[in-house]
């Protein structure tokens, strides 16, 4: 069974930076693509980043320049460098099996695991 375990999430204030992990067994982790997604207090889910196969990354809007995302398939492992964190990025942060850019369906199925918290706050 695919398995992504999270870490890494906490309580910041702004402009404070953090680094999220994701651990990934189960599956060819160097053959797939892995997503970023995030759901804010009240809100549906939203994509954040992609980095595909070959180390390739995408980004939302509103976190160009502060995100980073990287992988290392030596390990099994996806991160989320954040950096220049904003009241705006609290949200629960999950690591996603495949690709995906863009609109995050209500309906996504695919492998995420269970999570880690993000809080800016002064």
């Amino acid at each position: 069974d695919v398995q992504l375990v999270e870490s890494g999430g906490g309580l910041v204030q702004p402009g404070a930076s953090l680094t999220l992990s994701c651990a990934a067994s189960g599956l060819a982790f160097s053959t797939y693509a892995m997503t970023w997604i995030r759901q804010a207090p009240g809100k549906g889910f939203e994509w954040v980043s992609v980095i595909n196969a070959e180390g390739r990354s995408w980004y939302t809007n509103s976190v160009k320049g502060r995100f980073a995302v990287s992988r290392d398939n030596d390990k099994n492992m996806v991160y989320l460098q954040m950096d220049n964190l904003k009241p705006e990025d609290t949200a629960v942060y999950y690591c996603r099996r495949g690709a995906l850019i863009g609109v995050v369906s209500p309906d996504d199925s695919a492998p995420r695991g269970q999570g880690t918290r993000v809080t800016v706050s002064s």
